[in-house]
C-alpha cells in the first residue's frame, strides 16, 4: 500500500518569541485508502499538524510530501484540492442560503459544467442521508445535519483525502456514531483516505492505525487494539472502553483471559468458551 502522505521532521511555533515548539519534530506516514487517527491531550499539536497538511499553516522546517509531490508555495492550492477538511463547527464552514446551494459552492469555484455540478451534489447528499432537505436553510438544521452538509460539501469535491479535525465533538454519542458509520462507508466507497483528530472511542476503533501526540511530539503509533489496553487513556483526553476493565476485574477475579482488548462481541464468546469448559 502507497504512502500517500509523508510527514517528515515538522517543526513550528506560532509565536517566534517563544523557546518551546508547537511541534518539535513529527514525522509520520499515511497509507492510500487507511483511517488514521490523532489522539492527545488539548495543546498536545493535533490540530496544528493536519492544518500544516492541509496548507493552513506553513512549517518552519521539514517536509510534507501530499500524492508524491512536496508541499510547497508554489503548489499549495493545488495540493488543498486534493484535501477536504470538516472543522469542529459546521456554522463556519456554511456560504449557501440553501443545502444545495452549500454543497455546490466548492463545486462552482472550480467551473464545473452545471449538469455535472447538480449530479455530483444530488449524489453527495444522497450519500449523506441529506436528499430531503436540499431546499432548507443549514441555520435551521441540527448539529448532525449541518456536520452531514458539511461532509457531503467536501465529498462532491471528490477529494483524495479527508481530515476531521474534531468534527463529531459537539454531537450527542449516537449522532456521532451515526456521522462516523457515513464517513466510513463514503471512505470505502471511494478508497478515500481519512484522518480523523479526535476524543471518541469509536470513531478510534474504527481507525487502522491511532497516532498518540504529546507535547508536540508523537509519542506512540500504534493499532487501536493496541492503543486500548493501556492504562493511561485517562490521560490522553480518551475513555478507557468498557470491556477493557471489565476484563481487568474479571481477570484479578481469576478468570483466564489474555491481556488484550476485546471488542464486546469477542468478550462475550470468550466468557461462552470459558464457562462451557467447567
Amino acid at each position: 500500500m502507497n504512502n500517500i502522505i509523508e510527514v517528515k521532521n515538522l517543526k513550528y511555533k506560532y509565536d517566534q518569541s517563544d523557546e518551546k515548539y508547537t511541534l518539535n519534530g513529527v514525522s509520520f506516514h499515511v497509507k492510500q485508502g487507511e483511517w488514521l487517527s490523532i489522539i492527545g491531550h488539548n495543546g498536545s499539536g493535533k490540530s496544528t499538524t493536519v492544518r500544516l497538511i492541509d496548507g493552513l499553516l506553513e512549517a518552519e522546517s521539514g517536509d510534507i510530501v501530499i500524492c508524491g509531490d512536496k508541499l510547497t508555495v508554489d503548489n499549495v492550492w493545488e495540493k488543498r484540492r486534493q484535501i477536504g477538511m470538516v472543522f469542529q463547527n459546521p456554522d463556519n464552514q456554511f456560504v449557501g442560503a440553501t443545502v444545495e446551494d452549500d454543497v455546490a459552492f466548492g463545486l462552482e469555484n472550480q467551473g464545473l459544467p452545471l449538469e455535472e455540478m447538480q449530479e455530483r451534489v444530488s449524489q453527495a447528499l444522497d450519500l449523506v442521508g441529506m436528499s430531503d432537505f436540499k431546499k432548507r436553510e443549514p441555520a435551521r438544521l441540527s448539529g448532525g445535519q449541518k456536520q452531514r452538509v458539511a461532509i457531503a460539501g467536501v465529498v462532491a469535491l471528490r477529494p483524495n483525502i479527508i481530515i476531521l479535525d474534531e468534527a463529531t465533538s459537539m454531537l450527542d454519542p449516537e449522532g456521532r456514531l451515526d456521522l462516523i458509520q457515513t464517513v466510513k462507508e463514503i471512505k470505502d466507497r471511494y478508497n478515500m483516505t481519512v484522518i480523523s483528530i479526535t476524543h471518541d472511542l469509536d470513531e478510534v476503533a474504527l481507525s487502522d492505525r491511532v497516532i498518540v501526540m504529546r507535547d508536540g511530539q508523537v509519542e506512540s503509533i500504534s493499532q487501536p487494539h493496541q492503543l486500548f489496553i493501556r492504562k493511561d487513556l485517562l490521560d490522553l483526553d480518551l475513555d478507557r472502553p468498557f470491556t477493557a476493565e471489565l476484563v481487568d476485574q474479571l481477570r484479578q477475579n481469576g478468570l483466564d483471559l489474555p491481556d488484550r482488548y476485546f471488542t464486546e462481541e469477542e468478550l462475550e464468546e470468550s466468557l461462552w468458551a470459558l464457562l462451557s469448559n467447567k
